[in-house]
């Protein structure tokens, strides 16, 4: 049993406690309050808060780090990563790239990622490693023939990985433009009562190619012999879409949503769905600057995301804060560590083990270094952390 003592315990599901006290018990916390006069480690001027979620990455693309420029639009950075991957494969080992970045991760105060993959190929690291994560197996497939058995054949592949409590599979699918409509019903069907995660309303050629049918992304397609002729488009926003195929409700996680109209935002906060806030990604593939203050003004669960290292500077979710900061000035503090904690942890099917420094939970704990004129410790949390001030707590 420890008992440790801050400048400040942010607890997430409650206000922050100045001077308080976490007691754990190996992995366990067993109680957060004030400091009671008895014996305790005392921590010094840090602030104590959950170990942090990154709910959108894809680690095996770690190895593109540096290698997909910037773009000027979301298809045509996508047509680099595409001919990087396809000329790349078998010359770089993505394995020690997924190695560093799960490391990397971890020492920047994350606990918890929701890893998006073709491959699965970061589940070996991930065993290896301190992270939970729910571990995502990708389909694309907009002229599939056949999807059931796409669904079926990918779901015997995760019932061959090492089964641990820590890492949780479950299938993806990738867009509406790369999915096609039967497909997303199958690997709905095939996700049971799990998290269900999709890149949705990322660029505004997705909104075209739902309303129209026409633009860079069909391009994309027929320039990989992967469009199917016989597709109508359904002429409505891409939440309106999914809805009409029953893909709509509280375990939905739509990751980017940087073109959502009010309309769109309105239907996932009905359905208590969460959307995934990665803006230093969708400011590099040239999809645009999401809407982050409309994502909380419609009361919609917000999460946050790194997305990959092919796409962003850093893993770090303390700096993907100081971007939805910068770009959503009137939210509050608490709010913007929320979504970095206790919401991505609800998002991932975690939320009764992490995100919030609660009785009960999982003691994993991080402390960060705070300047001795800290006024408004949350502010500061939300302004970028770097590494260096980051400790887990031994328990």
């Amino acid at each position: 049993m420890i008992r440790y003592r801050a400048a400040w315990i942010l607890p997430v599901s409650r206000p922050p406690l100045a001077g308080g006290v976490v007691t754990v018990d190996r992995d366990a916390i067993v109680d957060v309050g004030p400091y009671d006069g008895s014996a305790v480690e005392d921590l010094g001027n840090v602030a104590v808060l959950p170990g942090l979620v990154n709910a959108h990455t894809h680690l095996e693309l770690s190895w593109l780090r540096g290698r997909v420029p910037p773009a000027r639009s979301m298809p045509a950075w996508a047509t680099s990563l595409i001919a990087l991957r396809r000329t790349l494969a078998g010359a770089a080992d993505p394995v020690e790239p997924i190695v560093d970045g799960i490391a990397a991760v971890r020492r920047s105060g994350t606990c918890l990622v929701g890893d998006v993959s073709n491959s699965v190929a970061a589940y070996a690291p991930l065993l290896d490693s301190e992270l939970s994560a729910a571990v995502f197996a990708e389909l694309l497939g907009f002229s599939a023939r056949d999807p059931e058995t796409i669904v079926k054949v990918a779901l015997a592949g995760l019932m061959e990985l090492t089964p641990v409590e820590w890492l949780r599979p479950s299938l993806a699918a990738h867009a509406p433009y790369s999915v096609s409509p039967s497909l997303l019903t199958a690997i709905a069907r095939g996700n049971l009562d799990r998290p269900l995660t999709i890149h949705l309303g990322e660029s505004a050629q997705e909104i075209e190619f739902l309303q129209r049918g026409t633009g860079e992304w069909r391009a994309l397609l027929e320039a990989l012999g992967a469009w199917d002729p016989s597709w109508t488009p359904p002429a409505c926003g891409p939440v309106e879409y999914l809805e009409r195929l029953g893909l709509v409700h509280e375990r939905l996680v739509a990751v980017h949503g940087v073109h959502f109209t009010d309309d769109d935002l309105g239907r996932l906060s009905s359905a208590h769905a969460t959307v995934v806030a990665c803006p230093r990604s969708n400011r590099w593939t040239g999809a645009g600057t999401p809407p982050i203050e409309r994502f909380y003004a419609w009361g919609v669960r917000v999460a946050v995301g790194t997305d990959s290292l092919a796409s962003v500077e850093d893993l770090n979710v303390f700096a993907e804060l100081a971007e939805m900061r910068r770009l959503a000035p009137s939210v509050p503090a608490a709010r913007l560590l929320e979504s970095a904690t206790l919401a991505g942890a609800r998002a991932l099917g975690f939320g009764t083990e992490l995100g919030s420094i609660e009785a009960g939970k999982r003691a994993q704990l991080i402390a960060v270094e705070l300047p001795s004129n800290v006024s408004n410790v949350e502010e500061y949390l939300v302004g970028g952390v770097e590494p260096d001030d980051v400790r887990w707590l031994d328990t």
